[in-house]
Order: structure tokens, then sequence, then C-alpha cells
């Protein structure tokens, strides 16, 4: 039976009460878990417990930190011992001038934070392991200079803390304030990846991290929100390596600026959770005590032991839970029920409102040209685009349709000719990025679906609507409000990666449209799925329209282009070959021998 609107409102009403109740449920067991871990050792009282526990702490607040750039940003590096470095040489070296390390740890994260974006600037040009490769050089690089300058940093020798104790000095003869302040440290380094995850620049970052040329086109400034991101990230590692300077009462290069340090940092997120909030603390307090207490027990003959348990560990997850700890429990509790929740959605019709009228020229794309070396993909390119039109842009494969379209959208420099897109003040302007686009009014889509797979169809869509609302609230109830729209309204919980293909095509439609595009750039949004999904998404695109939105549709399926289009321009071999009415240009000889061949036009004469 059909679900009425009324149905479909009480469905809402009880998700967002359900969403109001579960947070407060899960920050209660996070505080109550929390406190038992700080009571703990207070109450067992033993010495090597409490160093136990102030090390998990310590280690577990810097993967937090490390999580935000590997784990939100998919930036994997094995460098940042860079940052624990400097914030652990500037508390001793401020100390040794009488400056309190509580002075001195915020020194050294404004000096990281300098480092780190003057670092991370040229890296995020590479990719995948180029990028570790290049942070793992830098790492080096800081360790020779801490070597090089023994005037200030002591070079091999090292750096020895004065003893001065206090709570002025963070030196202690007693483990117990240790333990407060390395507790106090990681609950900073848990708030602040809690509110940068459930922010806007949270969901801006898994996007960019999932699919970087999708968050591009839903106007997001990739390389900004990373150096953001590692800034951040910079800045609490650096805190955190003064304190634990303090603590260990002494520094030297080879153990500051190390790699085993860079790499157990990131270790402990991997084998927790990459990209969740307390996957970090979780491979902590599996992982440190295992590795401790073999020390303990073994003395000197466990030297080196706590990189094979790592290793092992290591090699366990990455078989059977690659996605962490976390993500096994996860999958475990909510797995099963957006499972069922998918399977029972029905797909709700898109409601028709009456077409305005077409209007005046919105986009003109004057002779674009394009070619790489010698080999010219598209060759004098002109076309128009009304409002409240829709375009549609045919051809064979290789025609060159998916390059015209990473020219209008921002994505590949023209050779020559230019796009000129009209603003919403009705003058022409002359964008160049895909977020210059993006904030004209112009929306893509792609010939292959890029979904943001870890994410939810709802957050998915809310990398959209934070385009133009930037409060949290607002961008989920537009979310919602648009998965509606599109058939997705039962989805919302749901992974992106669990759709179908038709779903997937329909949720990069929604993502779109949460933009509240202009100008919308569908690439082949019909292609492979079903032709019951294909008559409901050529009423999906004939609703956009009728909101006033202009299309230029590339598509394959003639059963849409007829359906759809008022226009149609047929691209062959990169050149414009036609270009009219839809019955008109599938009539015409040129176009059917682009398509199917001369052979075929001559027996059909």
């Amino acid at each position: 039976m059909r679900k009425t609107v009324t149905d479909t409102t009480l469905d809402t009403a009880m998700t967002q009460a359900r969403s109001k109740t579960l947070p407060w449920k899960r920050i209660g067991l996070f505080a109550a878990g929390m406190l038992a871990l700080l009571i703990i050792p207070i109450l067992i009282g033993n010495q090597f417990v409490s160093h136990i526990f102030v090390t998990i702490f310590i280690f577990a607040g810097l993967s937090t930190a490390w999580n935000i750039v590997g784990g939100y940003a998919g930036q994997l590096s094995l460098g940042h011992a860079i940052f624990y470095g400097i914030g652990a040489y500037a508390g001793i070296i401020l100390m040794n001038l009488g400056i309190s390390p509580w002075l001195g740890m915020f020194v050294g994260a404004a000096v990281s934070m300098v480092v780190a974006v003057a670092i991370s600037y040229p890296c995020f040009r590479l990719r995948g392991p180029f990028f570790s490769l290049a942070t793992i050089a830098f790492l080096e690089v800081f360790r020779v200079l801490a070597l090089h300058f023994r005037e200030l940093t002591g070079g091999a020798t090292g750096l020895m803390i004065p003893l001065k104790f206090g709570w002025e000095w963070m030196v202690f003869r007693d483990r117990t304030p240790g333990l407060l302040i390395a507790f106090g440290m990681l609950m900073v380094a848990l708030g602040v990846a809690w509110w940068i995850r459930s922010h806007r620049l949270g969901f801006y970052l898994v996007a960019t991290r999932e699919r970087e040329s999708a968050a591009q086109a839903a106007g997001v400034s990739t390389v900004k929100v990373r150096l953001i991101a590692v800034a951040a990230s910079a800045a609490l590692t650096a805190m955190i390596g003064t304190f634990h300077a303090m603590y260990l009462t002494f520094i030297d290069p080879s153990s500051v600026f190390s790699l085993t340090t860079s790499i157990q940092i990131a270790m402990f997120a991997l084998i927790g959770g990459i990209g969740t909030i307390f996957g970090p603390l979780v491979g902590a307090l599996f992982l440190v005590p295992l590795s401790e207490l073999a020390r303990g027990w073994l003395g000197a003959q466990a030297l080196g032991l706590h990189g094979f348990v790592y290793g092992i560990v290591l090699v366990l997850v990455v078989l059977f839970m690659p996605n962490g700890i976390v993500g096994l429990t996860g999958r475990f509790f909510n797995g099963k029920n957006d499972e069922k929740k998918a399977q029972a959605a029905p797909i709700a019709a898109a409601a028709r409102a009456s077409r305005p009228p077409i209007g005046n020229d919105i986009l003109v794309v004057d002779h674009l040209d394009k070619h790489f070396g010698g080999l010219h993909v598209t060759r004098d390119v002109s076309l128009t685009l009304k409002e409240g039109e829709i375009l549609g842009l045919i051809g064979p494969n290789g025609a060159g349709k998916t390059t015209v379209f990473n020219m209008i959208s921002g994505f590949l420099k023209p050779s020559s000719g230019t796009v000129k897109v009209r603003a919403a003040d009705g003058s022409m302007m002359m964008p160049v990025t895909p977020g210059d686009f993006a904030a004209i009014g112009v929306g893509r889509t792609f010939q292959i679906v890029q979904p943001f797979a870890a994410m939810t169809v709802e957050e998915n869509i809310m990398v959209g609507a934070f385009h133009r609302h930037s409060d949290v609230r607002e961008a989920r109830e537009v979310a919602r409000e648009t998965a509606h729209r599109m058939g997705l309204g039962h989805y919302l919980d749901a992974e992106a990666r669990g759709l179908t293909i038709g779903g997937l095509k329909r949720l990069e439609v929604a993502r779109v449209m949460a933009m509240k595009p202009r100008i919308l750039l569908l690439d082949e949004v019909m292609a492979g799925i079903n032709q019951a999904d294909v008559r409901r998404a050529i009423d999906l695109m004939l609703s956009i329209r009728d909101t006033g939105v202009s299309i230029i549709a590339i598509e394959h399926v003639m059963q849409a282009v007829m359906s759809l289009s008022d226009r149609v321009i047929v691209l062959s071999s990169g050149q414009i070959i036609a270009e009219g009415k839809t019955q008109d240009v599938v009539r015409d000889k040129q176009v059917i021998e682009a398509y199917l061949g001369k052979d075929f036009v001559h027996a059909e004469a």
C-alpha cells in the first residue's frame, strides 16, 4: 500500500525524535566510560598501572589528532612526529628560559601550525603512497636539523628538563597529576575531533577523502579544508608532545622525530577504526597495555617486542576487521536494520508543477577547443542554454561529450574559447574553477557515479546542502526534504555503498539539487538502470525542470532524449554536426551516419 503524505510526515518526525534521544544516550555512556578510565588507576594506586594509563591517554590523544588528517581527510601522514617533536622542544627550550610549559605548548602549537601548512600545501598534490613518502622525508629533514642546531636542541646529546616540581612546570613526583593532565589533553583532542566531524568541516573532509572531484562539484574547497584539518591536527599533536616531554624529562632528535612514533600514532587509529571519533582511543586501550605489560614482565628480553605485537594485531585487523574494531561493532549493531529499511523502501512519485516559460540565455559557450598535445578532443564547440530549458547532448562514445561537461563545470581548462554563465543579478560571468561554477549555480553529476561511499544517504545530500546552509541542522532538514522528493526518504540512514546503481544515480542528483542550482549538468544518469527506473527518472527530471532549473543532459537512452529535450545537440569527433528539435535531429542523415555508419545510411537509401 502506498504511504500517504501524513505517513511520511510521521516517519520524518519519529526519525527526528530518535535522533534527538540517541545522542544523549551516547553522551551518557561516553561520560561513564571516560570517568571509569580516569578512576580505575587512581583507585588501584599502583605507579606502574598509572604509567600505563598515562601512556594510553597520551597516545590516544596523539592518534586522535592524527585521525583528523589521516582518517577524516584521508591523508595518510607518516611524518606526524614532526609536530610532536616541535612541541617537545618548544616546551623544554622555553622552560630553560624560565617560561612555563603551559605557555610553551601554545608556542609549539603555533609553530607546528605554520610548519604543517607550509609542508602540506605542496604535498597535497601527491596521491597515495607518494604523500606518505613525502611526509617521511620531511620528518627526516627535521631530525637532521635538530642534530645540526645543537646550541638550541642539544644535538645528539639531547635536552634534560630542569627539575622544577609543581603544576606550573608540569613535573611531579607522583603519577596522579600527570594522569589528570594526560586525561585532560585526551578530552581536548576528542572534543576537537568530535566538533570537526559533527560540523560542516567534517562532512567536507570525509567527502574530499571519498571523492575529491564530487566534493569540488559540490562547492568544497578541498585544499582549504585539508589545510585547516592539518593545522588543527598539528596544534593538538604539538601540545601533547610538550606534556609528554615533561613527563619523560628527557628528549633527543632520534626519539621525538621518530618514524616509529609516527607509525605507532597511525597504527592505533587503523586498528581501532580509522575515520571514527573513538577508534584511536579504542586502539590505544587495546594495544598499549599489551606492549607495556610485555615490557614489564620480560624486561630487556622484550626489546622491540611491541613492534611485533603491533604487526601481528595489524595483520589480523586487516584480514578480519578492515574497518577496525569500532567499524566492526558499528556494523554489527546498525547494518541489519539499515538493510531491512532499504529493502522495504517504496519509491515516491515526483511531484509536478506547472512549467515556467523558457527565458533568456543562462549559459553561453563560445568556440570551445580542447586538445591534449596533438590530440584534438573538441573543436569549435558553441552552444547556448536558456532558462527553464532542457538541452540534450548526444553523440557516439568518444565524441567528446564529457570533455565538454568538464570544461563547462571547471574541471578542465579550455585550450581556447569561453564559458559564460548568467549570475542571479543578470550579469554574465566567466567562472574558472569547479568552486566558481558551483558558487554561481552550476551543479553536475558524473558519468561514473561518485557517491561518498562511507557516508550515509543523508550525509551525502548534506554535503550539497552545506553549499547554501552552514548550520548542520538546517542542512540536515534540507537533505531530508530533498531525499523524500527524490524517492530516497527511507534510505536516509543507509550507507551509500549499499544502494543499487539506480539509487546511486538518484542520490547524486539529490546531492546536486540540495545545492539549489540554477543549471544542472546530467552526465548519463539513466545509463545502466532498468526500464521502470528510466520512466521514474524522466518524471524526476521534468519535475526539476518545472522548478525553473535549466538542464543539459548527456544521454544515450533515446526514450529519455525524446521525452525530455526541448533541443538536441549532436557531437561527433569533437564537433557539433547537428542542432535543433529532437524529431528533426534524429532523422538527420549525418546523425544516423555518426551513430550507425555510412553502410546503414546507404542501405536505408
